[in-house]
């Protein structure tokens, strides 16, 4: 499922809800655990799992990129930076599993926002996958199915 976007004074809210069959703690694992966390974004690393600490972006180019950490609870909130934007995680407890949120507060939709887009809807394919012992083969052909679906998206709320 499309993310759900909303325009705000702020710029642009871009929602993923997925339900997950798996606990919180499983969950939060793979968002905050190094380990876990190289599974499903090998860039992304976790430098100080605190409000006020930071994850570290690898460019692969030999640049490492600081995002600081807004606001943390553990097994439950994760908000931290993303260049000029924001992206939070909420994990809410479900009967059965849980449900996890990511939202990113975007300030102003440019062409390399549907790129982006594509890669957390991708991200979250494959946690899901790994939580539930599958693998996605081809992650690119995720990527390039649901591309352009973030771009008609994209253009959609911004009035284009």
């Amino acid at each position: 499922m499309l993310a759900e976007f909303q325009r705000t004074e702020q710029g642009y809210i871009a929602k993923f809800d997925r339900y997950l069959n798996h606990s919180v703690e499983n969950v939060w694992e793979m968002l905050t655990d190094n380990d876990k966390l190289a599974l499903w974004f090998s860039e992304l690393r976790v430098k100080d799992l605190r409000e006020g600490g930071a994850y570290i972006f690898n460019m692969g180019d030999g640049n490492l990129i600081e995002m600081p950490i807004l606001e943390l609870k553990m097994h439950s909130l994760l908000e931290f930076t993303w260049a000029d934007d924001v992206v939070r995680f909420e994990l809410l407890l479900e009967s059965e599993g849980c449900r996890l949120i990511l939202i990113e507060k975007i300030k102003a939709m440019t062409d390399h926002t549907p790129r982006d887009l594509a890669g957390w809807h991708v991200c979250l394919d494959v946690i899901s996958a790994l939580l539930d012992g599958k693998i996605i083969e081809n992650r690119k052909v995720e990527w390039e199915k649901w591309y352009p679906k973030y771009v008609a998206a994209v253009e959609e709320i911004k009035g284009g």
